[in-house]
């Protein structure tokens, strides 16, 4: 099994309209990759297909537990999202697309012998990484409770109702849900609106002890998650116990302006690449990303939303400099340690050296 990811041809095995605008895709696993493809709660796969006569990656959450025995996706239309109405309008069970193995560290390792206290916030289609967290958890950590609070505008268009009130139902001394519905009226007040820091704040003071909680898990669109994430650290919880998976970027979810850099640049560094255990050399031009770069050369390497937040094209420095024009997903323990986002790092020494095997 390779340490870096890389895509296989998968079938769709299955197919469920979860929503008026969402669906989810059950993706059938040959024996022979069954190791590749098992997964931790909250990690995502990356889905690879040609739209146009252009290559499109997109990266969609896995909502299946641990022990589902399936490796499922939820895949939500965006406005103006061509790869997501594709998905969701005409995909359909036997066809088969590009599937990179699972990627992602939204999450954290059970601990079956502890008494853990958890708390999600999520929106929209934010639910699904923390389905799959919720799921392992209640799994695999039998002493332990999960608080989860989730935002929509309707309850027409939420995700997994059912999935949630059946493990609502199988755990009812662990699992405590609330719906906080903006669009509708609640019979309890604090349930209604939209779900920001200063309801947070108030949903933490009434209805969970905070200073009791192990870990929060944030997921929703960029301004609720940093607006959650800055309330639970002004509240008193550690920042590494606050867990937040952003889908949108501060560039709107879409890679950063593509430079063109002709293939006869002169170059300006060189990167020494080392991936599955092989180095590759490459020649760096000015102003151009490491990732760019070997992309320019033909080098086969992981990536997925080139825009700073995914973290597929997540890579260590262990030689040189480099400076990273955004990041939205590295945490500073991952910066000390010398952890870089090839799309979005750009050498500043004459070599540098970037490892991808390093986990």
């Amino acid at each position: 099994m390779s340490l870096t990811p890389r895509f296989h041809r998968l079938a769709v095995s299955d197919l469920r309209r979860e929503s008026p605008d969402a669906v989810s895709l059950t993706f059938a696993i040959p024996k022979a990759l069954a190791d590749d493809y098992s997964f931790a709660p909250g990690q995502y796969l990356t889905l690879r297909t040609t739209m146009d006569g252009e290559e499109v990656r997109r990266s969609y959450s896995i909502c299946s537990g641990p022990d589902d025995g399936e490796l499922r996706i939820a895949v939500k239309k965006v406005d103006g999202g061509a790869f997501s109405s594709w998905a969701a309008d005409e995909l359909k069970p036997g066809d088969e697309l590009d599937v990179m193995t699972p990627t992602g560290r939204f999450g954290v390792a059970p601990a079956p012998d502890k008494a853990r206290l958890y708390v999600g916030f999520a929106a929209g289609s934010g639910i699904t990484p923390i389905l799959s967290i919720v799921k392992g958890v209640l799994a695999r950590e039998p002493h332990s409770r999960f608080f989860l609070f989730y935002g929509n505008r309707s309850t027409e268009g939420m995700l997994f109702r059912e999935a949630l009130e059946e493990l609502k139902d199988r755990f009812m001394q662990r699992l405590s849900l609330f719906h906080v519905i903006s669009g509708e009226e609640q019979d309890i007040p604090i349930l209604h609106g939209r779900l920001d820091g200063e309801k947070v704040r108030v949903l933490l003071r009434s209805l969970v002890p905070a200073q009791s909680v192990d870990h929060v898990f944030v997921c929703g669109p960029t301004g609720m998650s940093e607006d959650i994430e800055a309330t639970c650290r002004d509240i008193g919880i550690a920042a590494d116990r606050i867990h937040v998976e952003r889908f949108v970027s501060g560039l709107g979810g879409k890679p950063r302006p593509k430079t063109v850099v002709p293939v006869s640049a002169p170059p300006k560094a060189h990167a020494s690449l080392i991936i599955d255990g092989k180095r590759r050399e490459v020649p760096v031009a000015e102003g151009e990303a490491i990732l760019d770069a070997a992309l320019r050369a033909g080098v086969d390497l992981p990536f997925a939303c080139k825009g700073g937040m995914c973290s597929t094209c997540r890579a260590k420095l262990v030689e040189g400099d480099a400076q990273m024009e955004v990041n939205y997903s590295l945490e500073p323990w991952e910066l000390k340690a010398g952890f870089i986002l090839t799309c979005q790092a750009r050498p500043v020494s004459e070599k540098v050296v970037v490892d991808y095997d390093h986990v």
